[in-house]
């Protein structure tokens, strides 16, 4: 067991999360520590209480608790991934070049560590390294049940450059969903806010609506904006709908979907049973041989390329569970605007 100390950040040590800052100084401490040590106010900044996700700068002071089994600050370790997990994740990348890479990441893999996630994108971040010295860093996240695009940072200086155009929504992010029951009308915006519900169920946590007018009056609450835009219906059973989310809350196109009571299919979380409005009364599931697996993909993802400056745009297949159920409905991709926002003017 250590004693208290006080650590500067370095140089070239800038912009990253606490989390990792710590991780990668000490590799014996876990995620599960990190987080409590922040939730005593132990892992302090500047003197200052802190979360795990907090980026620090370089010159601030990281004030870090007794450490059990404590061997002492230590360079960044190179994690050793199995080779089929290191083979799958390879086979997830839809474009690489110096400085980014991009994933079509698959659902049930977590973006990283955390809640009791040993196998996620971050962990496997090794296998990525190709002709770099450097691990790509993640610079966003998805939901570990959601596909789709995923951007990695190949160097320090490119991550903080495409976490600052993330943040400046200099970003253009489009998803494809399967919901329950069609929404009216065809085209719209979901503005509710979002705040921490707690009761997760699954380990996870859980998000609650707040409407718009009582937003400034919910502790924790934070504006929410989505564009959907109906692409194929299913009848009144269901529908392929385009999502943009304006903001970038944790389970924002969920939660805002099944609060205007078109939960997208296989969505447990919020669209069980226990929703009060499912979906014209169909739940978050079509039935038969529909599988009950999320179906929420990250379709598309443009960005200016934070070195070359050219507009880059990425596209990723739908994965398994939802290609089949694209097949059995006859919903084909071919015959759908890439950005159907754009083309009715709210992109």
């Amino acid at each position: 067991m250590s004693g208290v100390q006080t650590i500067d950040v370095g140089a070239g040590e800038g912009d990253q999360r606490l989390d990792r800052w710590l991780r990668r100084r000490f590799p014996n401490v876990s995620q599960g520590q990190v987080e409590k040590m922040c939730r005593k106010g132990d892992l302090r900044v500047d003197g200052g209480r802190v979360k795990a996700n907090t980026r620090v700068q370089v010159g601030q002071s990281v004030r870090i608790p007794p450490l059990p089994d404590d061997r002492g600050p230590a360079a960044p370790r190179r994690d050793k991934v199995m080779a089929a997990d290191a083979e799958m994740i390879r086979a997830c990348v839809i474009y690489r070049d110096e400085h980014i890479i991009a994933l079509n990441k698959p659902p049930g893999l977590a973006s990283q560590g955390g809640s009791g996630q040993v196998r996620h994108v971050d962990g496997l971040g090794d296998a990525l390294r190709f002709d770099s010295e450097e691990q790509p860093r993640l610079v966003h996240r998805l939901d570990k049940d959601t596909s789709g695009v995923m951007i990695m940072a190949r160097s320090r200086l490119t991550a903080a450059q495409l976490s600052e155009a993330f943040r400046a929504r200099d970003t253009r992010k489009i998803y494809w969903a399967a919901v329950a029951g069609v929404p009216h009308p065809r085209m719209g915006t979901v503005r509710y806010g979002l705040v921490k519900a707690g009761g997760g169920g699954d380990g996870g946590e859980k998000m609650r609506a707040v409407h718009p007018e009582e937003v400034d009056d919910v502790p924790g609450a934070k504006r929410a904006t989505s564009d959907y835009a109906i692409l194929e219906n299913l009848g009144s059973r269901g529908a392929w709908v385009a999502l943009v989310p304006v903001t970038g809350r944790t389970h924002q196109l969920r939660v805002h979907m099944a609060e205007i009571g078109h939960p997208i299919v296989g969505d447990g979380k919020y669209g069980g049973a226990g929703q009060e409005n499912q979906g014209d009364g169909w739940g978050a599931s079509f039935g038969g041989e529909i599988s009950r697996k999320l179906h929420l993909h990250a379709r598309s993802l443009s960005l200016t390329h934070p070195i070359t400056g050219a507009r880059l745009n990425l596209t990723a297949p739908l994965p398994e569970h939802m290609q089949r159920t694209w097949e059995m409905l006859g919903w084909n991709g071919m015959d759908v605007p890439a950005d159907p926002f754009a083309e009715d003017g709210l992109g």
